[in-house]
Parts: C-alpha cells; sequence; structure tokens
C-alpha cells in the first residue's frame, strides 16, 4: 500500500510518501509545498491545490493519512489552515484516494508509543522506524512522515480490517 501523509498548512505543507507491506515502510519521497509569504491567500491555495494534484498524480498512493484540525487559540489561523486541508482533500478525492484522518495524539500514540511525546521525540521514532540518517526537514515534513507511519500501523491492525470491512457492507 502506498501512503501519502500531509501536514496541512498554507505556508508550509509537509509530505511523506511511504510503502508499506508486511509491517514493512520504505521511503519513496518526502518534502514540503511552500507558499510565500506576501501571495494572496486565494492563490495560496490554488498553488497548494495544483501541486498536491501533482503529487497524487506522479506517485498514485492508495491513500492520504492527514492530521485532524482541532481549533485552541488561534481560530483565525486555524480557519486557514482549515481551507487549505480543504483543497488538499479535495485533489485527493478528485484523483480517488482515500482519505484517513488523524489526530495528533493518535499519530504520538502509534509511533512513539505515548500519546504525550514531545515532538523531538516523535521525529526520533520516525527517523528509526524508517532507518534515516537524520529526521526529514522542515518539521511540517517529518509530521507527514509520521502521518503515514501512523496509517500504515492502523491500517495493519485486525480492529481496522474489521472496521473497513464493516464500512463497505454499508
Amino acid at each position: 500500500m502506498r501512503i501519502l501523509g500531509i501536514d496541512p498548512g498554507y505556508a508550509i505543507v509537509g509530505y511523506g510518501v511511504l510503502d508499506y507491506d508486511h509491517n514493512q515502510f520504505t521511503v519513496v519521497n518526502y518534502g514540503a509545498i511552500t507558499t510565500e509569504a506576501h501571495t494572496p491567500f486565494e492563490q495560496r491555495l490554488v498553488e497548494i491545490y495544483d501541486d498536491m494534484n501533482s503529487l497524487i498524480e506522479m506517485f498514485r498512493p492508495d491513500c492520504m493519512s492527514i492530521e485532524r484540525l482541532y481549533f485552541t487559540n488561534n481560530k483565525t489561523t486555524g480557519i486557514d489552515v482549515a481551507q487549505a486541508r480543504g483543497v488538499i482533500t479535495l485533489a485527493a478525492a478528485k484523483h480517488g484516494v482515500e482519505i484517513y484522518e488523524y489526530t495528533p495524539l493518535q499519530v504520538k500514540q502509534s509511533v512513539v508509543g505515548y500519546g504525550r511525546a514531545e515532538k523531538h521525540q516523535v521525529q526520533e521514532m520516525v527517523k528509526n522506524i524508517l532507518r534515516l540518517k537524520e529526521c526529514p526537514k522542515p518539521d511540517d515534513t517529518a509530521d507527514a512522515v509520521a502521518l503515514a507511519i501512523c496509517h500504515g500501523h492502523s491500517s495493519g491492525s485486525s480492529l481496522s480490517r474489521i472496521l473497513a470491512m464493516e464500512k463497505g457492507k454499508r
């Protein structure tokens, strides 16, 4: 299974493409989509959408693992990230890519084994799990790769397979 992990944003969208087979991950590619700060917001969304389409066409993922958004302090920034997330999921949906959402707590639990892990712990585990010499940069890219790992671990569980079968019966 080819997984496209996405850490949504409007300045930086981290992505990680991993192949997952028999509990083994293989790195295909990772990086970031970036938009310039002084570009009109609507144009930034167009750039993100176009770049997502290119990524999906290039790597042909089976599914996308994306961070589920939650609003805490800065709702204005959260709304902008939600808009970027919308164009990202639109691109995936238009290509028929299944979308799975995970909270930061779920990602940390899956990658580190502890839902309250710190960012540096997640990054170190990403590096170790994938046998990389160094952690993917920027942090958004490492987060996206962690999201892909999370989905790989989740999709391999028996409960996940049962839930998928039940979903297919509806």
